[in-house]
Parts: C-alpha cells; structure tokens; sequence
C-alpha cells in the first residue's frame, strides 16, 4: 500500500478543527457550560487538532486515541460534552471509512468506537434522551455514508486509471509493432530493388572485362574483384531476406512504380470508386526505391478511401515540381446511406505511408478536408 501524504487539505481541515475548539472554550457558544480548568480544555482543542491533522496517516490509531481520551474524560470529569469534540469524532468516522473495506475489522472498529462515544458522551448530561440519541445516530450514518461513498469513487477513480494505463500501453505497443512491420515491408521491397540493380551492375562488369584487351591486365583484375565484390553483396542481401521476407511474399515479382497506377486506377473503379488522375509538371525517372514508395501511397490511399467511404469520387493528382514529387489523393467522403466498414485491428495504413515518406525525408499530411479526407505526400527529387 502506498504511504499517505499529508496535504493542504488535512492542515485546512486541522486547522478548522483547532480554530473551532478554541473558540468554543474561550467564548463558551453553543451553551457550553463553564469549565473547571479552561486553559485545559484550550490544549485539549489544540492537541485534538494535531490529531485531525495526520488522521489520514493512520487513521485507526489517531480515531482509537481520540475516542479513549474523550471516553475517558466524559466518564471521570461529567463537564459537559462540548459540540467540537462531536464533529470532531464524525471527521474521524468519515475518515476510517473512507479508506477501507465497508465489511473489513477496520470498518467495524470504526463504527465501534463512535458507538463508544455516543454512549460515554450521554453520560455528561445525565442520561440523553431517545430522540438526542437518534439523531447522533443518523448524523454518524451521514458522516459514514459520505465516507463510504468518497472510498467508493477512489476506487473506481483508480480503476479508470488503469485502464486508461493500459489503453495507452497497449495502443503504444500496437503502434510500434505497426511501424516495425511496415518498416520490415519497406526493407523487403527495397531489398529488391537493391539486389537487382547490384546484380546489374555485376553483370555490366563482367561484360566488360570480357571485352577487354589481355594486355589490360591491371583494369581486367580490378573489374574481376568489382564482379566478385557485387556477388558477395548480393548474397548478403539474400541472407537478409530471409530474416526479414514472410514466407508468403515473391521475391521474383517485379515491383511496381508509377507507370503503373493506371492498373490500380482500373482496379479501383471495378471495386466502385470513381477515380480520376491527372499528371502535372514534367515526368522523369525517379529512383527505383521513391518510385515504388509514391505508387504505394497512392495504392494506401485509395485502399482506405474503399474501406472508410465507399463508393465514392477520388481525385488522385501526381506532381512533378522542382526537386520533388507530390502525390494528393482526395476524396469526397461517404455518399448518403453508406455505413464505413466496422474497425479492424491490425490495418496500418496511415502509419505506413508516413513510414515511406520519412524513408525518404519527405513528408506527410492526412485528414478531413471538406467532407471527405485527404492525403498529401512530397517527396524530395535529387
């Protein structure tokens, strides 16, 4: 159990405490009969107050030490029960209750000694009444019952917590696990366009030093050792492969680029989207890894646009600018009467097209734009 603190609230509600004690002995209210020594009773206040303050620090101890005290001096010294010491036992009932178990010892202890009070309390005014008896009773009741009620919300406070707790560890996890997949997906498909254009380059060695001169010997040996040197580095990438390719993926299936959006747009519009592309700026070859990544942003995106709208109008704009290339995939949103398709855990779709941006210190922009949503990737050209 954590160890409790104390807090503003227990030197308020303790000085409260004090401050009406001392003012009820010192100016007699609430029809309090003059005491034999006052200036007792005045440190009596005080010390009780010392006692209210660390009650939530342990609050049996300090409730059992008040209660036998006052128990005690009601019984031996029949001065009449002031109304501080009353209010004072309520605070210490409140605060038993309120930190333990309704049906624990602790609680029943509680109860116990405010029982105890009452009783010995009676005593100072020779014998309360029924009715006086009746209402200690339903005041101890309230003073319980917010008590109880005060452990109860805590407690579902702190449960609430948890479980936010573990809402958020676990979406944190779910996250890195999508950023880790995505990331191992990305090293697949670059993988390939690696090794591909590694083993180009180790046959266009070869080639050429086949058609060099015998005299060229120095230059053949050095073209001999590139050849050697690109067919270490393929095999190093195929050993990567096999630690990163799920056994369902095809290494041997070229990997796709823009050109080929227009077989995605075609498969799009069969599933219902009403896709429209447009090409601005002056197209040039982009870097094998950039081309495939763009392509796949686009694919995402319409892919979600399918899965979160429906059948509905996608633009899809790719532009070639400056030192970069932009891709915009904008839709107009669920028409009427379409319900999106329920949640499904494990879609990465957002997290991925990010990944591929950031792969190639781009960046990008996705959310609601005008009823509809929009995604908007740049990517820098060299």
């Amino acid at each position: 159990m954590q160890a409790t603190r104390l807090s503003a609230a227990d030197g308020l509600v303790a000085g409260a405490v004090g401050l009406f004690a001392v003012i009820e002995e010192l100016t007699g209210g609430t029809d309090l009969a003059e005491r034999s020594i006052p200036a007792l009773w005045v440190a009596g206040g005080v010390a009780t107050a010392l006692l209210v303050l660390f009650r939530r620090v342990a609050p049996i101890w300090t409730m059992a030490l008040y209660t036998v005290v006052s128990a005690a001096v009601f019984v031996f010294t029949l001065e009449d029960a002031a109304a501080w010491q009353w209010l004072t036992e309520l605070v210490f009932l409140f605060t038993v209750l309120s930190q333990t178990r309704l049906r624990s010892t602790r609680a029943l202890f509680g109860v116990a000694a405010t029982t105890v009070f009452v009783a010995t309390m009676g005593t100072t005014y020779g014998g309360a009444e029924f009715a006086e008896y009746a209402i200690a009773a339903g005041m101890s009741a309230i003073a319980g019952g917010a008590g109880v009620g005060v452990r109860r919300y805590q407690v579902l406070a702190r449960r609430a917590d948890e479980r936010t707790y573990a809402v958020v560890a676990r979406s944190e996890q779910l996250v890195r696990e999508a950023v880790a997949e995505e990331q191992a997906r990305l090293a697949r498909e670059l993988h390939d366009i690696v090794a591909s254009s590694v083993s180009m380059m180790v046959m266009q060695a070869g080639g050429l030093r086949r058609r060099l001169p015998a005299d060229l010997g120095r230059e053949r040996e050095a073209l001999t050792q590139i050849e050697a040197t690109g067919r270490g580095a393929v095999e190093e990438l195929q050993r990567m492969l096999h630690l990163l390719r799920g056994p369902a993926t095809d290494s041997r299936l070229p990997q796709p680029g823009l050109a080929r959006v227009g077989d995605l747009v075609d498969q799009s519009r069969t599933a219902g989207l009403d896709v429209t592309v447009e090409v601005t700026g002056d197209p040039r070859p982009l870097p094998a890894g950039l081309d495939l990544s763009a392509y796949r942003i686009v694919q995402e995106a319409l892919t979600n646009t399918l899965k979160h709208a429906g059948p509905t109008r996608v633009a899809v704009t790719i532009g070639h600018g400056p030192g970069e290339l932009r891709v915009d995939v904008t839709d107009d949103g669920p028409r009427e009467g379409f319900r999106p398709a329920p949640h499904v855990p494990g879609g990465h779709g957002l997290i991925g097209m990010r990944e591929r941006a950031a792969l190639f210190h781009g960046s990008l922009d996705a959310g609601p734009l005008n009823g509809g949503f929009a995604v908007r990737a740049v990517l820098p050209v060299k």
